[in-house]
């Protein structure tokens, strides 16, 4: 007889707080995670806009709803940054960051960078919300096929 009682207590509890069912902008900012990173683009490091955009790094939304990516940082570990504008990623979507020149879409933004950022030897990636809170990082200590799954 006390569950029966409980339970629409309980119910009237979450509607009146919202929690019911209902994913917090935290949760849904934990399935945005790095994907992939090609940090080494294929052929020769001749600085030019293809090269340079041939080195990337994509994000992907895990999660079930869109997330706002407006101000969050994208990061090397020597600091170079790109601070996304106000872009959404969908639900189950991946973008990608290129390094150099070009025009953003949904799924390709560009840092308009005339250097390479991602270093082949070693370097890590960090992904974080506009806060400063730490979503997601990527790292690799030595050359090899010049991408990584992270």
């Amino acid at each position: 007889m006390r569950m029966r009682a409980a339970l629409p207590a309980l119910a009237g509890v979450a509607a009146l707080t919202g929690t019911a069912l209902l994913a917090t902008p935290a949760q849904a900012a934990a399935g945005v995670t790095i994907y992939y990173v090609q940090y080494d683009s294929p052929g020769k490091d001749d600085r030019s806009n293809k090269s340079l955009n041939a080195e990337w790094v994509q994000i992907k939304n895990n999660g079930s709803s869109a997330v706002s990516l407006k101000g969050w940082i994208l990061k090397d570990a020597s600091n170079h940054k790109y601070t996304f504008p106000n872009v959404k990623i969908g639900a189950h979507k991946t973008m990608k960051v290129h390094t150099g020149q070009g025009k953003d879409t949904t799924s390709d933004k560009y840092q308009g960078r005339k250097a390479y950022v991602w270093n082949n030897t070693s370097d890590k990636a960090t992904l974080t919300k506009a806060n400063g809170s730490k979503v997601d990082t990527c790292s690799w200590t030595k050359p090899g096929s010049g991408h990584k799954y992270c």
